[in-house]
């Protein structure tokens, strides 16, 4: 396995749970190896998805991966009328979607050598509902469920599951001093990993979020249920 953002919150979530599920080796890609805690058969990997010098070299380094969790992103928050709002949603796109997509790309050939393989990406009920607190981030995770739809279409012919992981608010870095209810970062990874082995192409990881998407599907745009 290979998991980008490796070395804090869900990504260092993610390493530990594929250990206690018999993984023989986990790549651990963080901007700074140095970061991630984890010793034995976890292989710290220098990455930053915006390089792809960095992103090929990382990719030829893990020639026998069968399965990339891609969580490495930013979440900066502000609304779209802020000061400096264009400047933070082109950031949230160099890393959230260039940057989400720069990883399959450099692992498809891999993935497809060793029998297909899987894809998780991380993303967000904030796909489906955006509010002021952190638009930017919901536009970039609308863009990001776009792309997973459409890299599950391209790689499906070499059998590369590829899986849409959508949560509410989770107890990591990013939503400390937040005072709302919050998903613990091991009951969400738990339930990506089961979702992957049941060959599943999306999961939704809390009733908040499963109402959300149950709403779009039926056509209603829940507005005014959404968090604040």
């Amino acid at each position: 396995m290979f998991v980008t953002g490796a070395n804090r919150g869900l990504g260092l979530e993610f390493t530990k749970q594929v250990l206690d599920r018999g993984a023989r080796r986990v790549y651990a890609g963080a901007r700074d190896p140095a970061n991630v805690p984890l010793p034995g058969v976890v292989v710290p990997v220098k990455l930053d998805v915006t390089d792809p010098a960095a992103v090929a070299t990382a990719a030829d380094a893990a020639r026998d991966v069968t399965l990339l969790i891609n969580i490495a992103g930013i979440a900066r928050f502000g609304s779209l009328l802020d000061d400096g709002a264009l400047d933070a949603l082109r950031d949230h796109f160099e890393i959230n979607v260039f940057g989400l997509l720069a990883t399959p790309r450099a692992f498809a050939g891999t993935l497809a050598a060793n029998r297909g393989g899987a894809i998780l990406n991380v993303l967000s009920v904030a796909s489906w509902v955006n509010r002021p607190i952190l638009s930017g981030y919901g536009v970039s995770k609308l863009a990001m469920w776009a792309l997973t739809n459409g890299l599950r279409q391209s790689l499906r012919e070499q059998r590369t599951q590829v899986v849409g992981l959508h949560a509410g608010l989770i107890d990591t870095d990013l939503t400390r001093g937040l005072e709302v209810p919050k998903a613990t970062p091991a009951d969400d990874v738990w339930q990506a990993f089961d979702a992957i082995e049941a060959g599943a192409e999306e999961v939704s990881t809390d009733e908040f979020t499963r109402q959300v998407k149950a709403g779009l599907s039926a056509g209603i745009y829940l507005n005014d249920a959404a968090p604040r």
